[in-house]
């Protein structure tokens, strides 16, 4: 018999806070974390503000040693793995850890280091780059360096599919447990790309708001006035668990993971199909994986980027697999008050997905003050809206045609 997957502990640090329940709570009030850029100066950059994570310090999480030879990446990924650790309420000294893994991914990984580093070979040559170059910007060094700090010598791995790193994360991850090779995994995504050269590279593709002057305003979602999304940084790490094994320790379960579900676009290196045809097809995926129907869907955490092509293909995509029951379903995009973590924003969301099952609320889509007519759905504009979810779906799409879906639902 095949094993169930549920939820038993929530970490994130993120542009609206140091939590998982911090970055709730600002979720559902609306409050966004999206502020110029503080991390350089980006006075000569078309688009200038960011969803940075504010007062991060590592040494209080970590020995100074090890902050200095991992990447911002990598020492979010370890500090939002501890949180959902010490949420899950494991004790490592009495479970099997050979029977724990770990699948962390990152977007892009290490950009501060690969940045610093290169200033160093141009400017005092290749014998003074660091020898802890290569280990610090690796994206599966999130992965190995969790592994080590737990002890966790199950399966490990580490996903790159751009924006839907984490969610193909966490689903590879529920997948390695549901077949049987660990009663434990530690999943998710970490991402610290608020850099010059990454920020740089995004402007020059004309992919970011320029909203500059105003910017809790410039993630906008689904609105006619979108200009493109807002870069972000964090992490959301999730401990799963074999139901059979939480309930033997006596878990507090904050849900299930029921339907994971994957496709390509197959069409362009950046923008989706515009039918939304590979999209439909990742959500279609998800809900055969969990034995359900479209109308057993209560809510839908949408990518959501605020892209011109992005929200339209989305939009068309939930029309696809929803029929006329898609108007009717609340789908909201917390992309406008995180901004888009890349790599971490599916995990992230997810914890979202999981604390709207919770708390009976659905978080707000903040921002949409001009809805565009080709976006035409249920997006929650303004306010959180009380409403008994059940069963929540999340979606993540990334450049080069990635599309993964998660389907979450409460546990009783």
């Amino acid at each position: 018999m095949e094993r169930r997957v549920v939820v038993t502990g929530l970490g994130a640090v993120t542009p609206l806070g140091m939590g998982a329940q911090p970055t709730w709570d600002a979720m559902r009030a609306g409050r966004s974390g999206i502020t110029n850029v503080t991390l350089f100066d980006a006075s000569a950059f078309a688009s200038q503000v960011a969803g940075e994570v504010k007062d991060f310090d590592p040494a209080a999480w970590m020995e100074r040693r090890d902050v200095r030879h991992t990447d911002r990446f990598v020492q979010f990924a370890i500090v939002a793995a501890k949180m959902a650790a010490e949420d899950s309420g494991l004790d490592f000294d009495t479970v099997d850890r050979n029977r724990m893994g770990v699948l962390i991914g990152s977007g892009i990984g290490g950009t501060w280091t690969w940045e610093a580093q290169h200033r160093i070979l141009v400017e005092r040559g290749p014998g003074r780059v660091s020898p802890f170059f290569i280990p610090m910007m690796i994206i599966d060094m999130a992965a190995g360096r969790v592994a080590m700090l737990f002890g966790a010598g199950g399966p490990n791995s580490a996903a790159v599919t751009a924006c839907a790193t984490s969610a193909h994360a966490v689903g590879d991850a529920a997948e390695i447990i549901r077949r049987g090779d660990a009663e434990m995994m530690i999943a998710g995504g970490a991402e610290a790309a608020v850099s010059p050269l990454a920020l740089a590279g995004f402007c020059a593709m004309r992919a970011l708001s320029r909203r500059n002057d105003d910017p809790p305003a410039a993630s906008r979602p689904f609105d006619r006035d979108r200009d493109g999304f807002v870069m972000a940084e964090g992490a959301g790490i999730l401990m799963l668990e074999d139901l059979d094994h939480a309930r033997r320790r006596g878990a507090a379960i904050h849900g299930e993971i029921v339907g994971y579900g994957m496709s390509a676009d197959a069409y362009h290196i950046t923008q989706p199909s515009p039918d939304g045809s590979g999209m439909a097809r990742s959500m279609e995926a998800a809900l055969r994986r969990a034995g359900i129907g479209a109308d057993d869907i209560d809510y839908i955490n949408a990518h959501g980027t605020a892209t011109p092509t992005g929200d339209p293909a989305e939009t068309r995509a939930l029309k696809t697999v929803f029929g006329e029951r898609a108007a009717q379903i609340p789908c909201s995009s917390t992309k406008s008050v995180t901004g888009h973590l890349l790599g971490a924003a599916g995990a992230v969301e997810l914890i979202a997905c999981l604390y709207a099952i919770r708390d009976r609320v659905v978080p707000p889509t903040i921002n949409l003050d001009n809805p565009d007519p080709e976006c035409d759905l249920d997006y929650v504009p303004g306010q959180a809206r009380e409403m008994r979810v059940r069963t929540a779906m999340t979606n993540s799409f990334g450049f080069g045609g990635h599309n993964a879906t998660l389907i979450v639902r409460g546990y009783d």
